[in-house]
């Protein structure tokens, strides 16, 4: 999976993936006031990577649950002629270890490699200790957590949790180097997906960070849990890039 909500650098190649998970980053009814509708359950889901009209990624992502913790696991391999161009937007591993509790996701760790190595991401979290520490792309990190912070690995999975909940986020605050970064997330309408595993209805959520052109848009099934069945990042009405469900098993 992209990490859905990183920007892909400026046209002219699919560039490293700015503002992402999808994955990622990623799921809605009408949640406004509504009742519980699903839980939090383990799935598998193969996705396509689109950049240009053209397939150039599958990834496959899996979410598990073992004793208190969720571990998303998620791989990308290229795919076509220019397939290998895709790494900087599909990162070819990426594992993110985290907690729900009663107030939402609480991120353990984050890894993401398998790309250039001056891209790699290695943070470790200690919340007793309000501190989050490691690698982020060459910058060291070692700062403050506050609470509901995510990273590019969590936040997929923290919008998940908070629909399933009945909460509506109107922002997430992600960790980015030494620093963190904010996105405004609202409700962009409804859509009925052809999709791979049949038509499925989807309610859309947009991602913003602020000054930024670049919108991330989720359609998230609450049939299906809230996956995200599609993600796609725009730059006015320019696509940077896409993710497309493929195959999805719950449970």
């Amino acid at each position: 999976m992209p990490r859905p909500l990183r920007e892909a650098a400026a046209p002219g190649g699919p560039g490293r993936a700015r503002s992402a998970l999808l994955l990622l980053a990623l799921t809605i009814t009408a949640v406004t006031g509504a009742a519980r509708a699903d839980e939090l359950k383990p799935y598998q889901a193969t996705y396509a990577g689109i950049w240009n009209d053209m397939k150039v990624a599958v990834s496959h992502l899996k979410l598990e649950h073992t004793g208190d913790t969720w571990t998303t696991t998620s791989s990308s391999s290229p795919h076509g002629i220019i397939g290998h161009l895709a790494a900087g937007i599909f990162p070819p591993r990426q594992v993110s270890v985290v907690r729900v509790t009663a107030s939402g996701v609480e991120p353990q760790s984050f890894r993401s490699e398998g790309g250039k190595r001056d891209k790699s991401i290695n943070l470790v979290y200690d919340w007793p200790g309000t501190r989050v520490t490691g690698l982020y792309e060459g910058t060291q990190v070692d700062q403050a957590l506050a609470p509901g912070v995510q990273d590019d690995g969590s936040v997929q999975l923290a919008l998940i949790v908070e629909l399933l909940a009945g909460r509506t986020p109107r922002s997430f605050r992600m960790i980015d180097r030494n620093g963190t970064r904010e996105y405004q997330f609202a409700r962009d309408g409804e859509a009925t997906l052809q999709t791979a595993i049949g038509a499925v209805r989807t309610v859309v959520y947009r991602a913003q960070k602020a000054g930024s052109p670049r919108i991330t848009r989720f359609w998230c099934a609450p049939e299906r849990g809230y996956v995200p069945l599609k993600v796609e990042q725009t730059r006015g009405d320019e696509v940077q890039w896409t993710m497309e469900i493929e195959s999805l098993t719950r449970g």
